[in-house]
């Protein structure tokens, strides 16, 4: 308990530290547009940590379709293989019926 609140405590020490640091740097020349562009970094940044998060439902997505369409083209290779073997096989192994003429 006694540590959890030595660290709050720093913690504490620590933010108020930030905020007199941001307060002085509002007072100094030049201070005040620094920290207008650092905020406007920091909401850049947000928006492109969500259009980045946006982005990994659509490559799961795209995952998805290349291994389907990878296994669809292995199906299409095995079966234009198994039809020119096939229609091979037939070929060579037809053959003609002695013609039936009617002896009388």
């Amino acid at each position: 308990m006694a540590r959890t609140r030595q660290q709050k405590d720093l913690l504490t020490k620590l933010a108020e530290a930030g905020e007199d640091a941001i307060s002085r740097l509002g007072e100094i020349p030049g201070g005040s547009r620094l920290v207008e562009a650092t905020n406007a970094l920091r909401q850049r940044l947000d928006e492109l940590q969500k259009r980045v998060r946006a982005l990994d439902p659509l490559e799961k997505r795209v995952s998805e379709l290349e291994r389907r369409l990878q296994a669809l083209e292995r199906k299409g290779r095995t079966t234009a293989r198994g039809a020119a073997s096939s229609a091979k096989a037939r070929a060579t192994t037809r053959r003609t019926a002695p013609s039936r003429t009617k002896k009388t």
